[in-house]
Order: C-alpha cells, then structure tokens, then sequence
C-alpha cells in the first residue's frame, strides 16, 4: 500500500498521525509512521487486513484488492463518486457491484429519508354542490412533512416505517395532526418478494386505490410479476373538507377487508401492461353506508408506452356492487370506464430544469373507484368523467413544483350541479 493513499484516506475520515487508536494488526508497530492512519482505517471497516491478523504493509496489492478498499472508503464516505480513485478502478467497481451495494448497506444500517410537500387548492363546484341549490367555492392549503426510516434487519429482510405531520393553513387554529402512518418488513426470497404491515397499496395506477392498507403482498416475478394481496383498507386523507365526511373521515376507512390479484409485464424497454382484479367488502361512498354496507368489485386492464421524451397510456375498468341503488354508484348508468393519459416529457428531481407536460381524460363511474390517486375534489358517491392538464418544473435538484388543472362532472345524468374545478399547485421537496 502506499503511503499517499494512507494518508489521503485517513485524512477523509478525520484523523491525524498522532490520534490514538488500538492496535490493530499484529505487523504494525506503535511506532509505525503509519499506525494512527491505519488503525481509524481499520476501525472505519475500509481495510481489513488477512486472516492471520497481519497488515502486510510491504505486500504488493493486486488492482482487485485496491478496487475493494475504494469500494469501502466510497461506501463509508471517505471519498466522493467523483474521486480520482473511483474513475481509476471503474471497471473494477463495476464488477464488484453486488458487494459494493452491501458494503453501502454495512455503512448505514438504518436510513432516514423523507419530503415536504407544501400546496395551495382552489375549489369550486356547481350550483347544487351542497344540495341546497347553493355553488360551493372553497380552499385547501397544507403543508405536509413525511419521513421515512428504513431499517436493515439482515440481507433478506428490512423495515420501513413513515411519519407523517400535516399542518392545515384553511384556517387561523394552526391544526396539525401528526401519525406514524406506516409500518411493515420486506422480505425477497429468490423471485418472491413478500410485504407485511401497514404500507401502501396502489392498484390499477391510483385509478382504483392508493393509499394505506394493512395486510400482507406477495409478488413473483421480475420482467413478468404476479401479484396476490389480502388486508384491510385502513385510513385515508381526505383532500378536502367539502367532501362527504362518509368518504374521506380523517380516522375514517375507504372499506373493510380486501383482497386482489394482478399480473403485469415489461416487454422491452418503453412498454408494459396489467390486468387487476380487486374484491372490497363495505367500501365506504354513501351517507347510510352504515345501515346499508356493500361490497364492490373491481377488473381493470391497462398498458403504457413510455420513452425518455414522451409516454402514452390506456386503462379500461369495470366494476360492479351489491349496492341496492345501482343508478348512484353507476351514475350514467354504465358499469364501464376508461383512462387516457399522454406525457410529453418529465421533470426528474436529480435534474434541475427538467420539464414535464401531461393531460388524462377520465371517465369512471363509483363503482370502479374507491380512493382514487389524484388530488381533485369530486363527488364519490357518483363517479366522474372530465380532464385534468399539469406541468412540473425542476427548480433546483430534489425540487420540483408542479400545477395541475382538474375539470370533472359528475356521472349523474345532471348538468347544473356536476361541476368540480380544482386548480391544485404544489411544491415538492425530497431529501
């Protein structure tokens, strides 16, 4: 080893020829000029030295051994990706990929990640939105703070749990809630990789569901993923308080037990599809859902096409319900539905200046909903159809802002008062 890289690895990490430490290689005396150096190396886990206990100084190292303490010293932080070292042993690095991502794992055995979210809604609906013949114009404004803690408990397995705090700005209180929100393991057995605890299920791209569940999923597959999962759809966030309180309660469910099976596949690089199909028990949509439970049943067919520049999607859904007023859930009276979306560009958060368009048509009547993704205030209780148009800015990395257009009516045969316009702007912050 050489003496310059000593030095320069132990000056990354912090420590100086005089700094005391153990020693800890029985061939490398106190009085080494490199004994401080190389003992905080051994102590950071960069060098490691041989079974024996011995250090070897004066050994001649292979390219493979130096690319393995690059490795380390990048994993723990003593150098930059950027380091004159790392373009050095590139190829070396590359081959050692799997083993560089552990020795990373090693480094940091619990991580912490998050994202703020800060967004302003204006809402308004049409001439009968609250029943009274009355249009309805409100407002949402929130500040949301969530943050993850990602957890190795061995190779196979890891825990991820999320905090959330939402600080309500619609009014002059300072309302804020905060909830541990999520909590569950991982777990990857050859092609099978296997979820437990309170996480997040979305099904049919947000179409259907997105948001939390308590249960268990198991997917098989890379390319080609089959997908069977069983729980209970556990609390939602209501966008808005204009909604009906039966649908969006802030301890509230969007249903009961669940359980859905999916098959998806890649073919190539710029294409996929998936097939769903969803069973929930006492979904939550209508005021006297207490009295009058029901179940509700979901199919949904999609596909995308997607390169670096643009992206064109379709889905299709059907869905039926045991509920004994078919004509609110179904609305127009069709049991069909279908999304369209296009996307020409995107805004990366890892680079700054990036810009994405995008536009969807809806076209869904309640029974193929039942949280949906998207931020726009709607009445679930009888579907919608409409468009909805967006641009999202990259600002600075890890910063993206965005502003998005929603233009739904409801899918029940009025006019008057199936009017909802959202106009949702937002700023998003990862770290």
């Amino acid at each position: 080893m050489k003496k310059t890289l000593v030095f320069a690895m132990a000056m990354a990490l912090g420590v100086s020829a005089t700094a005391f430490a153990a020693n800890p290689f029985s061939d490398v005396p106190a009085g080494h000029w490199a004994y401080a150096s190389i003992a905080k190396l051994a102590a950071a886990g960069i060098v490691d030295g041989y079974p024996d206990g011995s250090f070897r100084g004066d050994k001649t190292m292979t390219r493979y051994e130096m690319a393995q303490i690059v490795a380390k010293a990048l994993a723990k932080g003593a150098i930059g990706s950027d380091d004159k070292l790392v373009g050095e042993f590139a190829d070396e690095l590359d081959n050692l990929g799997v083993r560089v991502a552990k020795l990373e794992k090693k480094a940091d055995n619990v991580k912490i990640t998050g994202n703020i979210r800060i967004h302003y809604a204006d809402i308004k609906k049409g001439s009968n939105a609250n029943g009274l013949g009355n249009a309805v114009d409100t407002y949402s404004s929130k500040f949301r703070t969530r943050m993850f803690l990602n957890g190795e408990i061995n190779d196979n397995w890891t825990y991820t749990g999320m905090l959330q705090n939402e600080q309500d700005f619609t009014n002059d209180n300072g309302d804020s809630t905060t909830r541990f929100q999520r909590a569950f393991v991982t777990g990857r057995y050859g092609d099978f990789t296997f979820t437990a605890g309170r996480h997040n299920d979305t099904v049919a791209e947000g179409n259907i569901y997105d948001s939390r569940v308590d249960g268990v999923k198991l997917v098989y597959g890379n390319k080609t993923k089959l997908t069977a999962a069983y729980g209970k759809m556990s609390s939602i966030d209501g966008a808005f308080d204009s909604q009906p309180k039966t649908a969006y309660k802030e301890n509230g469910s969007a249903a009961g037990k669940y359980w859905r099976v999916a098959l998806g596949t890649k073919l190539g690089k710029d294409f996929d599809a998936e097939a769903n199909y969803i069973s929930a028990k006492d979904v939550d949509k209508i005021f006297n859902k207490t009295s009058n439970p029901y179940d509700q049943k979901v199919i949904s067919v999609g596909a995308n096409y997607k390169t670096d520049k643009w992206g064109l999607g379709a889905m299709w859904l059907h869905g039926t319900t045991d509920y004994t007023d078919t004509s609110i859930l179904n609305g127009d009276g069709s049991n069909n539905g279908y999304v369209i979306s296009l996307n020409l560009g995107y805004a990366k958060a890892s680079k700054p200046g990036s810009v994405g368009l995008w536009a969807k048509y809806y076209s869904e009547p309640a029974s193929t909903v039942i949280a949906h993704t998207f931020v726009a205030d709607y009445d679930p209780a009888f579907g919608f159809k409409g468009y909805a148009v967006g641009i999202d800015y990259t600002l600075a990395k890890n910063m993206v802002a965005g502003v998005q257009y929603y233009g739904l009516k409801n899918k029940d045969g009025n006019t008057d008062d199936s009017n909802h316009k959202t106009l949702w702007s937002q700023l998003i912050v990862t770290f």
